[in-house]
């Protein structure tokens, strides 16, 4: 999928070093123990202690090593978001890394540990060249699964890859395992407070006066090394002379308030008081917010008087008030009194600029909730088109269910299945029918109540359930037929689908091709194109009608083609997957196994990242015919093991059981079993976790539960032990570690 230049302005600012300031102490000490060759690097203390500015200048010092920032605030903490800032700032930095784990990142619901970190990692692991990501800020990240999944890359991490974590706050991560086994480098408050010579230097350098040795000590002694204190000191040397007295931030308000305030030209307190609810500056933002002109020139004039404003790009352009002094400011009359007409008029430029997120991110801070319900409800396409399904999600949660509209509340229960969250699908949907009237309007359908019954029955019934489906999905047609839209395509394609998913391939292949006939009729985008014709393709092959079927798929495969070149295989996946499986069996079924079997392996792993759990047992069924037909017994064993594997932990369709089913009594059902009896990789403390709850009967999501895991998380352990066990199942599993004495 082609990025949107226009979203490169913030994106490409939160992913660079801040620039060292001029003048900036060298605190060689430090930036030794920051090369320290350990998994994880911590920087944690309070805000003010310089955590940022020695990281800034450890990197712009750093020869030979590719690294990757990324400056985090509170609206990346979302898995998706998160991990699209890492791994573009890792991409940026090395010609070592491809767009592959990118790409994989928005497509697969399961998260990022399914596909995008392992093609990270897999990419790390074959080059030889050394990496470094600083994520900075990480205390804004409270996101469970982006704690997760950084534990996930720290497990399996390679030596060339190391990750360094500025942070207010100790992130929960396995810190003391990792201490134990010299994994961790860590520096403190009491590492980072400034010595009695850095002290000086710094004072001086920032008052342009050369303070004596007197002064130096007292101020000092008074702050006790800590940077933002000197910073203050410092500026009150250069205006008047003399020193603060303070030693923690607890009078930082009274002195901004009587000593930095009063000094600063009219204009720069101006702008530092009323764009002090922004959390990135720039002269064209600021100008639109205030209402203002040059506020370009009074930016850099703050910056380069040191006055708490540092740029975050070498070209100046963007810029960020020191947390401290945003903190004091907001507490001024002024700026609470302005707050939320500067927000709403910040969303305004965001959104002419085509930052569609950071616009309604802005509507909401500003209580503005209506207008953020509406750019939300009208702007879904700008998000999907860019796989920001989560982001759309996390700022729709964000929003009281009062404000929540039916429209919006369907828009977002189709966010909610394309990130695998099922329950919020049912969730918004029953917030759409509850918040029903007169005057609502669903896109496409005569009766909004329809609608939401067809989503019932496409997104929000388990496949395991296909006769709750039609049900719905007939309720549906026939409002929409009583509200004079008989031939609603929509509510024919759900149908159609419901009667697949329930073995009436006859009945769902003539509601659909009956769509499929008259799909340029309809204001259809191509991913709902080509979801009927994998719908169709699938029930016209339960029914053997081999012409009809070739046809379709002649003209369906060239417009999967087509989306795949556009958009990229794996953005194009939840999409294209039925399609290419079905092609796979038709292949299959002229005969050409070699075709069929490259056809089935790519399409498999473009079912690995739908996390559908009926493409993935489909494709294991369909691929173990090949395997035997080419003779290869114990492939097709272990493609059978692996649909079993899939069928017993997760709802699929009676009718994919009872395919699965046949082809075990057709090929016959065999464990596959590990060849040795030595582990060549040892496992890690998660995958031991894991494994030693395995003999037991819970579920994925009650290990999940059990652990305080996630369920993506668990899977994506799960798929890791099974390689290193060389297995394909849970009871496979279970039999080598028994057989290795693990467990």
């Amino acid at each position: 999928m082609v990025a949107d230049p226009l979203q490169r302005p913030l994106l490409s600012v939160k992913q660079t070093a801040p620039p060292v300031r001029a003048g900036a102490v060298a605190r060689g000490r430090l930036e030794k123990r920051l090369d320290l060759a350990t998994k994880l690097t911590l920087v944690v203390a309070p805000a003010g202690w310089g955590k940022t500015s020695l990281l800034s200048r450890w990197v712009s010092g750093a020869d030979g090593t590719r690294i990757a920032w990324v400056s985090l605030d509170e609206s990346d903490d979302e898995p998706v978001r998160f991990w699209s800032y890492a791994l573009t700032a890792l991409r940026g930095v090395s010609d070592q890394i491809t767009s592959a784990a990118l790409d994989a990142l928005p497509a697969s619901s399961d998260g990022p540990m399914a596909h995008a970190l392992p093609l990270l990692l897999n990419e790390l692991a074959a080059t030889s060249t050394p990496h470094v990501l600083v994520l900075d800020d990480y205390h804004v990240i409270s996101h469970q699964d982006v704690h997760e999944s950084l534990e996930f890359l720290l497990a399996y991490l390679p030596p060339t890859l190391r990750i360094v974590i500025a942070s207010r706050m100790d992130p929960p991560l396995p810190l003391a395992r990792m201490r134990v086994r010299g994994e961790l480098n860590e520096l403190r408050a009491d590492d980072l407070r400034f010595s009695l010579d850095e002290s000086a230097t710094l004072v001086s350098t920032v008052s342009e006066t050369e303070v004596d040795a007197h002064t130096a000590a007292a101020v000092w002694e008074r702050t006790e090394g800590w940077a933002a204190g000197l910073q203050l000191a410092a500026l009150a040397v250069r205006g008047n002379g003399a020193g603060p007295v303070l030693g923690d931030d607890r009078h930082l308000f009274d002195y901004f308030t009587d000593e930095v305030f009063p000094a600063l030209a009219p204009q720069q307190r101006e702008l530092l008081v009323r764009a002090a609810p922004l959390e990135l500056l720039s002269g064209p933002l600021c100008d639109s917010a205030l209402g203002v002109d040059g506020s370009a020139a009074v930016l850099a004039e703050l910056e380069a008087a040191d006055l708490f404003v540092v740029a975050l790009d070498h070209t100046r352009e963007w810029y960020r008030c020191h947390r401290l002094l945003r903190d004091a400011l907001l507490r001024t009359p002024e700026a609470h009194s302005d707050e939320s007409k500067v927000l709403r008029r910040a969303a305004r430029w965001f959104e002419e600029h085509g930052r569609i997120d950071d616009a309604v991110r802005h509507l909401l801070r500003a209580g503005d909730l209506a207008d953020a319900e509406r750019m939300l409800a009208g702007q879904i396409g700008w998000f999907l088109q860019r796989g920001w399904h989560a982001t759309y999600l996390a700022l729709g949660e964000q929003l009281p269910e009062h404000a929540v509209r039916s429209q919006l509340a369907v828009y977002l229960a189709y966010a909610a299945d394309l990130t695998g969250r099922r329950d919020q699908v049912v969730h918004w949907l029953d917030l759409a029918e509850r918040k029903l009237d007169a005057d609502t309007v669903i896109t496409y359908w005569r009766s909004p109540r329809a609608g939401i019954l067809a989503l019932r029955g496409v997104l929000g019934t388990p496949e395991s359930q296909p006769a709750l489906a039609v049900r719905l999905c007939e309720e549906a047609v026939a409002l929409e037929t009583a509200a004079g839209y008989a031939e609603n395509p929509d509510a024919q394609a759900a149908l159609g689908r419901a009667y697949g998913l329930d073995a009436r391939f006859d009945e769902g292949a003539r509601l659909l091709a009956d769509c499929w006939r008259r799909r340029d009729q309809f204001p259809w985008s191509t991913e709902r194109v080509l979801q009927v014709a994998g719908q169709l393709s699938l029930c016209l092959l339960g029914v053997g009608r081999e012409q009809e079927l070739d046809s379709l798929l002649a003209q369906a495969g060239a417009i999967a083609d087509q989306t795949e070149r556009d958009w990229g295989p794996a953005a194009a996946a939840h999409v294209v997957t039925l399609v290419r499986i079905v092609e796979a069996r038709r292949t299959y079924q002229r005969g050409d196994l070699v075709r069929a079997r490259e056809q089935l392996v790519r399409g498999q792993a473009l079912a690995e990242l739908t996390a559908r759990p009926m493409l993935l047992v489909l494709g294991f069924v369909f691929l173990a015919d090949v395997e035997v037909g080419a003779g290869h017994r114990a492939a097709a064993n272990a493609a059978l093991v692996r649909a079993r594997e899939v069928a017993d932990n997760d709802a699929v369709a009676p009718f994919v059981r009872t395919w699965l089913q046949e082809a075990e009594t057709r090929i016959g059902r065999q464990a596959a079993k590990a060849a040795t009896g030595v582990l060549f990789e040892e496992l890690t403390d998660r995958e031991l976790s894991i494994l030693r709850m395995l003999p037991g009967t819970a579920t994925q999501r009650e290990i999940g539960a059990a652990l305080f895991l996630s369920i993506n998380t668990v899977k994506a352990y799960n798929k890791s032990l099974y390689r290193k066990l060389d297995v394909a199942s849970r009871a496979d599993a279970v039999r080598a570690a028994r057989r290795l004495g693990i467990i």
